[in-house]
């Protein structure tokens, strides 16, 4: 009795170790497409021109010619 106890013990030890390993391959896919996103984020971000920062100067200047007009 202490040998078929021992043999399901031994299978279930096995089917723990096999789902174990299904969940590690499918955290290391969900961890390697997220590594992969967000160099491709950070790559498009560093060529990608910030349109945003010329428009933002330039607002600034029109601001200031304005009130150096007024001080006179």
């Amino acid at each position: 009795m202490d040998k078929l106890e021992e043999l399901l013990s031994l299978l279930k030890k096995k089917e723990d170790e096999k789902q174990k390993n299904t969940v590690l391959w499918v955290l290391a896919i969900i961890g390697a497409v997220a590594a992969v996103a967000g160099i491709a984020f950070a790559v498009y971000r560093f060529f990608a021109p910030d349109y945003l920062e010329d428009f933002e100067e330039d607002f600034d200047d029109d601001y200031d010619d304005y009130f150096e007009d007024e001080e006179k």
